[in-house]
């Protein structure tokens, strides 16, 4: 959040609603400022919990991260960065943690060991994501219209994507690890890119252009191959400024169902566990549930402010959406 706190919340069954006068939710401040702060530099900007859920990473615009145990209690602080971190993710195992920043860099650190691990000087604009490809190697984006895939103990990248013409906003690599999404800015012939890039190529493989405007997220489903969902189709989700999102066959590269419930910008989208459902958030302060087999809105909330983020719990009968409002709601499905 911009108090420079990222928050911890047990949530008992039974309670679905927070910030509400009959809903006692036990709540764990973690503090990244003490004192007064400089407005700057206070906000807290990324988080990731570790596979197990043991370990809660945090960047933050001073340009430190920070690893908190499920209690609160602060274990490390990581400091080698020059400006904001405006990405980080733990990898598979546990060991190492990625981060991407405005100075440009990404860096693995060696979790145990409390230190930097190796420094990526690629970029030359801020690294505005950084996604693992496995253990040991990852995409990163900036702005400066590159994806740079690389590995620990490589000098250099191992793999140069090259393609847009704009800010490349956001990186992510499908449930194999063979297939990575890219989006970015730039706008041709009064659309906006999304491409898909292959690890065997070095062009992209398919060209995706639907969106009007910006588009703010990418996801990939937990289906297909590598997932616990291996018979049903993956599938790539797109949320943008344009206020649609939009469902792609990766495989043949072509839209499957452009959702259109609401009225404003759509900045989160967030499959459920068994890959049946889409969750969407929206400045429009409401947030739909689509089916994707039928590619129709079974549920809709709504909200008393725009809506940022929408996550699903492992067990896929709750959601929970953060609000401009300085709320945070979790959402019975069942």
């Amino acid at each position: 959040s911009g108090d420079s706190t990222a928050r911890i919340w047990t949530i008992s069954d039974g309670l679905f609603k927070s910030g509400g006068k009959n809903s006692p939710l036990n709540v764990l401040v973690l503090k990244h400022v003490k004192g007064r702060t400089n407005e700057k530099s206070k906000d807290v900007t990324t988080l990731d919990w570790n596979g197990e859920g043991t370990l809660l990473a945090t960047g933050s615009y001073d340009g430190q991260a920070r690893i908190w145990t499920t209690t609160g209690d602060l274990r490390t602080t990581l400091s080698k960065h020059k400006g904001p971190i405006f990405s980080l993710k733990w990898n598979k195992k546990g060991d190492y943690l990625l981060t991407g920043s405005c100075d440009k860099t990404a860096i693995v650190w060696d979790v145990k060991a409390e230190e930097w691990k190796q420094q990526f000087e690629f970029h030359t604009g801020p690294t505005l994501d950084v996604d693992w490809r496995n253990n040991v190697s990852f995409a990163t984006s900036s702005t400066d219209h590159m994806i740079y895939v690389c590995r620990i103990g490589e000098t250099r990248p191992i793999k140069t994507f090259a393609g847009h013409q704009g800010e490349v906003n956001c990186v992510k690599w499908d449930p194999t690890g063979s297939l990575l999404a890219s989006c970015s800015d730039d706008i041709t012939a009064k659309k906006v890119l999304m491409q898909i890039w292959c690890m065997k190529q070095d062009k992209y493989v398919h060209d995706l252009r639907e969106h009007s405007k910006e588009i703010y997220a990418i996801r990939w489903s937990p289906t297909g191959p590598g997932t616990n969902n291996p018979n049903q189709q993956l599938v790539l989700a797109s949320a943008s400024f344009d206020s649609t999102v939009k469902l792609w066959d990766v495989e043949q590269g072509k839209l499957l169902y452009s959702l259109n419930g609401h009225r404003d910008p759509v900045y989160s989208v967030a499959f459920s566990p068994n890959g049946e459902y889409l969750a969407s958030g929206s400045l429009d302060k409401s947030m739909h549930v689509w089916s994707l087999k039928e590619g129709k809105i079974v549920k809709t909330y709504t909200g008393n402010g725009g809506i940022f983020e929408v996550c699903w719990n492992k067990e896929g009968d709750k959601i929970a959406a953060c609000f401009a409002n300085n709320t945070l709601c979790v959402l019975d499905f069942r």
